[in-house]
């Protein structure tokens, strides 16, 4: 086997003749596709060539068996994790029954359409509860480094069959979309069900026990109540009353470490200009960009990067300000954002309970809202308002905010520029109303960022972005991945503190159902 590489132009793909010459009369497989804008901005495709006969065989995914009649196994939860454990089952003949407290992928999106016109948060369908959990609308970003977990081609291969492009099996950073991404998880419940698996929507699970029989009972909000002798949990990140509910029949739970922070967003042009050194051109990618840095012992990093996106509301309680954000495939908006966080430990949170990363995490959420909240009784008052005053949004998910420079110089801004956040923002001391543990080591770290015109007031920060990963972790046995506290059970994806993203969930999603469906559990003693 040789590899080889062509560079083309942004504006064209490699031309056979081309390939052809580099491969030699080999045969030949294109492997991977970036962007490098190091110098002039050029494609960068790398293939491998083989001898006759030496060419590996082309990945194959395992079938689907029908399962309308076998032992089923309870998914609690549709995001990426429990989609494909789902898939999964159903190629190891068992039969998937999805419980999922939220609507379905289409259903979801009026609750926030009206989240973002009116501030209403509807606490069972939201940006982060729903089919497709969180990373349904937030772009379908398909980065990983977690090739240790599985062979990711399971994942990818899934995806392409079900609507995804092909082209997330070449690019470095692939992305599906977020206009895109609702179309394919519509397509995976259609063929878990036509294979004998199970849908239940606004299934919120409110119990889970072991009866004598060895069976799990997992009972539901809506009165109803599924029995199976596995169970995976699969609840996402934010499902906060999963944990409160496993601490409650006296569960192990864990601390974890999360990270918080702002989302930053710029004009794309500025992010266009400096990544393509002023090179950019309609038709050209828009750009990306991360960093990493170490400050005073803390990683502190860019996340969740959306070129030519828009910011969310993604909180899922009242009284409370989250954002995310998310880009259609074609990444053509005016403005691009990214989470700029810094990494919590629990060392960070004084105390000893499991929750205690938790509960600082919604106190930062609340106080975002309430600071929010202040201002706008404050502008109801009536007083003379300058011509320089901007208004108020009275928008209960409008966000405090606040320019980089004076973020990082401890100013109030005066005036906020344009920007795409729907429910509106708030001038705010951000750098006052963040922890300090966030705020003094993202003062910091702005300016070192190495990218020209990076740390700019042309940058609006917004808060809070605090749904980076789980603040609890559901311990498992690392062999078997069974909750030390309940054997059968088992833990699955961001929501238990074992993943982070959508591939990384996917996989874990996986390997719980293998197993999952290994062997039956034997019959134990009732749990509660």
């Amino acid at each position: 086997m040789k590899e080889f590489e062509i560079v083309c132009p942004l504006n064209r793909e490699p031309r056979l003749k081309e390939i052809e010459s580099k491969a030699q009369g080999l045969e030949w497989v294109l492997k991977k596709r970036s962007v490098d804008a190091r110098k002039e901005p050029v494609w960068r495709y790398r293939y491998e060539a083989y001898e006759p006969g030496e060419k590996p065989a082309e990945f194959t995914l395992p079938e689907y068996r029908d399962c309308h009649g076998s032992d089923p196994v309870i998914v609690v939860g549709a995001g990426p994790a429990g989609m494909f454990a789902a898939l999964k089952l159903l190629t190891l003949g068992r039969k998937p029954i999805v419980l999922e407290r939220g609507k379905d992928v289409h259903s979801r999106k009026f609750d926030m359409a009206e989240l973002s016109r009116t501030g209403k948060v509807n606490p069972e369908s939201n940006y982060c509860y729903g089919e497709g959990g969180a990373g349904a609308f937030s772009d379908g970003k398909l980065y990983t480094r977690s090739t240790k977990r599985g062979d990711i081609r399971e994942v990818l291969y899934r995806l392409v069959e079900f609507g995804a492009s092909r082209d997330i099996l070449i690019d470095a950073h692939p992305h599906i979309g977020s206009d895109k991404l609702p179309a394919v998880v519509e397509n995976i419940r259609k063929c878990v069900i036509a294979h004998g698996g199970e849908y239940h929507f606004g299934s919120r699970v409110c119990g889970i026990l072991k009866n004598a029989g060895g069976l799990f009972e997992v009972s539901c909000a809506d009165g109803k109540c599924y029995k199976a002798d596995k169970v995976i949990l699969a609840t996402g990140h934010s499902a906060r009353d999963i944990y409160e509910m496993l601490d409650r029949s006296g569960g192990a739970l864990e601390a974890k470490g999360f990270a918080m922070g702002v989302r930053v967003e710029h004009p794309q042009e500025k992010i266009n200009w400096c990544q393509y050194h002023g090179q950019w051109q309609p038709g050209m990618p828009a750009a990306e960009y991360s960093f990493v840095e170490q400050v005073d012992g803390r990683g502190v990093f860019s996340f969740c990067m959306c070129p030519g996106g828009i910011l969310v509301p993604s909180a899922t309680e009242p009284y409370t300000v989250v954002l995310n954000g998310m880009s259609n495939s074609a990444r053509s908006g005016k403005f691009a954002n990214a989470g700029v966080v810094v990494q919590i430990e629990p060392e960070d949170v004084p105390g000893d309970s499991p929750f205690r990363l938790m509960d600082f995490q919604r106190d930062v959420e609340r106080r975002m809202f309430d600071w929010c909240e202040q201002a706008r009784c404050e502008a109801a008052r009536p007083h003379r308002h300058t011509k320089d005053e901007q208004a108020v949004p009275e928008n209960p998910a409008a966000a405090p905010a606040q320019r980089m420079e004076d973020f990082c110089l401890g100013k109030i801004s005066k005036k906020m520029p344009e920007t795409s956040y729907h429910p509106g923002v708030i001038s705010a001391p951000l750098h006052e109303l963040l922890p300090p543990v966030v705020a003094t080591r993202l003062q910091k770290v702005f300016p070192r960022v190495k990218m020209r015109n990076y740390y700019t007031n042309a940058a609006l920060l917004l808060g809070v972005e605090s749904r980076t990963s789980s603040p609890v972790r559901i311990p498992r046995d690392p062999q078997t991945l069974e909750y030390l506290s309940m054997p059968g059970l088992y833990p699955c994806g961001e929501g238990a503190g074992y993943a982070g993203g959508i591939v990384s969930s996917a996989l874990d999603g996986i390997n719980c159902a293998e197993a999952a469906a290994a062997e039956k559990v034997p019959a134990g003693p009732v749990e509660s």
